[in-house]
């Protein structure tokens, strides 16, 4: 059998982030073969990526990729802890991420996960994420990606809270320059702080304004039935109300109607801020899309306290 020497496990170390005694053990394994050592580490990682399979990634990282004005991605790479979404090598793998979304064809996760991974090409992203499973021991997950591409205008990007939030902003316009996309970028910041569901009324589902009507008419019927008798409004004035609510709601829910978060007199909506900076530029904005990733948006999150994680690993060392 080969020595191990100090050396080798360095070298081990430093290819795949794993621990000294994971090291140690895979090259003692593999007889001071430095390829297989990597594949028993992986192979080790794979196991590992099974046990943690029913434990919790909520937090991690939105992180977008650009090319230029025309093309950008965002992805949402998951983690359990806050504390390893902070950690330098998971951030710089959710990098590699986002640039391998940047240049994919892949229409869903499915194909996306079993394309060639950019860093290494013998390997799949599913592989490659398994390898840093391996490197991070936390359960790891590519939760979702989106790409985006506006030949005839300007995406422009937004990150929030180093990594809690990323947004896109697909914008046509016949002219790109500094104002513009200072003004679509904006548009991005006011997406990741005020979350809206669609760009304009017209982009309202059907069904969901429907559903929306019932519910403010069962609020105002209520509020109705409950004044004294000689005060109830009749039924044409409660359709008035229910016009009126939901014109409010829809003003807060679709992008171009909100006030601008940056509106100087505080009325200005999204749609007249970007009018005022297309006539001043000789153009037209107009929003075709915004995508905005939320990390662990709509996922269950972890409710241990730190005491009693360490308390629970204590009893099973």
């Amino acid at each position: 059998m080969a020595a191990v020497t100090a050396a080798m496990v360095k070298e081990l170390r430093e290819s795949t982030g794993a621990g000294m005694m994971d090291c140690k053990k895979a090259l003692a394994a593999t007889n001071g073969d430095m390829d297989a050592a990597v594949e028993f580490l992986r192979k080790n990682g794979q196991a590992k990526a099974e046990k943690k399979a029913n434990r919790i990634a909520a937090e991690g990282l939105a992180w977008i990729a650009n090319d230029g004005d025309h093309k950008a991605a965002v992805v949402e790479v998951n983690s359990e802890t806050d504390f390893v979404a902070q950690n330098e090598k998971f951030r710089t793998y959710v990098a590699k991420v986002a640039k391998q979304a940047l240049d994919s064809d892949a229409k869903d996760m499915d194909a996306f996960m079993q394309e060639k991974w950019e860093d290494d090409p013998a390997e799949t992203v599913n592989e490659a994420l398994v390898a840093m499973i391996a490197v991070i021991s936390e359960k790891l997950s590519i939760r979702r990606f989106e790409k985006v591409e506006e030949p005839e205008g300007v995406v422009a990007t937004y990150t929030h809270g180093g990594g809690r939030i990323g947004v896109l902003v697909d914008a046509k316009t016949a002219v790109v320059n500094d104002e513009v996309r200072e003004a679509v970028r904006n548009v991005a910041m006011q997406v990741a702080a005020l979350n809206p569901s669609y760009v304009s009324a017209s982009d309202v589902p059907a069904d969901f304004e429907e559903h929306e009507k019932e519910i403010l008419m069962a609020a105002i019927v209520k509020e109705n039935e409950e004044l004294p008798e000689n005060k109830r409004k009749p039924q044409q004035i409660l359709e008035k109300q229910l016009i009126g609510r939901l014109n409010k709601e829809l003003k807060e829910i679709c992008l171009n109607d909100q006030i601008y978060v940056k509106a100087e007199d505080g009325k200005q909506t999204v749609s007249q801020y970007l009018a005022q900076v297309g006539k001043a530029n000789n153009t037209t904005i107009t929003i075709q899309k915004f995508v905005r990733f939320e990390v662990g948006e709509g996922m269950e999150k972890r409710q241990e306290n730190f005491a009693d994680e360490v308390m629970s690993q204590v009893k099973h060392e």
